[in-house]
């Protein structure tokens, strides 16, 4: 007799990938507190693995946290990056959400996010994901993969919605990256949101963190929150790529 299903896992998950340079712990420090008032805390868990280390040749053979190689800095819109290395980190985010679906949790209830680096790793997996889900954030981040995979992209992968921060004043992911990324993604017949920040560099800030925390939560069909626990200080993130 086959086993029963799991219960469904009540309320959402956000998988957050930091940036190279960075950890899991550092930016769960900056999110986490978004999602931290008590009637959230029960409807929201939080993800923030880190990324093994690895020397990265483009910083002088500096070993760093990374989820693939960074080939150059500035990232442009014509940046190519060593796919087998990306679809490896792929793999992983995967199995992170075929683990969250396993234990009862919808696919529609789930986010990958990312800054940078791991948001570039957020939306190539939500890309190549056969499923759709909740949402894909990205923050200062580039599509990592050449238009070619567009064929790989199921039909349930394009209904994911995305969200995407940027700031034009980003030297370390050029915000032509990211522009271009989200046309990527029209192309695609897929929804994203994209929001320009005219003097913002490469960080993540107060503001996008609370669109973010609202985006989440609408989606998820949560309402009522009128106060949020914020960082005792703005959110100044540094970050390598």
């Amino acid at each position: 007799m086959a086993a029963a299903p799991p219960p469904p896992a009540a309320g959402g998950f956000v998988l957050f990938l930091h940036g190279s340079g960075g950890s899991g712990e550092e930016i769960g420090a900056e999110v986490a507190p978004y999602f931290a008032a008590p009637e959230l805390a029960s409807s929201v868990r939080l993800s923030f693995p880190t990324a093994p280390t690895a020397p990265i040749a483009c910083y002088g053979a500096a070993v760093i946290t990374a989820w693939f190689g960074i080939a150059e800095v500035p990232i442009t819109a014509k940046t190519v990056r060593d796919e087998k290395e990306v679809l490896k980190a792929v793999e992983y985010v995967h199995g992170l959400i075929d683990k969250e679906i396993a234990s009862g949790t919808s696919p529609s209830d789930i986010f990958v996010c990312g800054l940078s680096q791991g948001g570039a790793l957020a939306i190539a997996s939500v890309l190549l994901y056969p499923k759709t889900l909740g949402g894909c954030v990205v923050f200062s981040g580039s599509v990592p993969l050449r238009k070619s995979f567009a064929d790989k992209v199921s039909p349930e992968a394009r209904k994911t919605p995305v969200l995407w921060f940027h700031g034009m004043a980003d030297g370390l992911v050029l915000f032509e990256a990211g522009h271009a990324g989200c046309a990527f993604l029209e192309e695609l017949g897929m929804t994203c949101e994209f929001k320009a920040y005219p003097t913002l560099g490469h960080s993540i800030i107060e503001e996008e963190l609370q669109y973010f925390q609202q985006w989440i939560l609408n989606r998820l069909g949560i309402s009522g929150i009128t106060e949020t626990a914020r960082p005792s200080s703005s959110s100044q993130h540094k970050d390598l790529q």
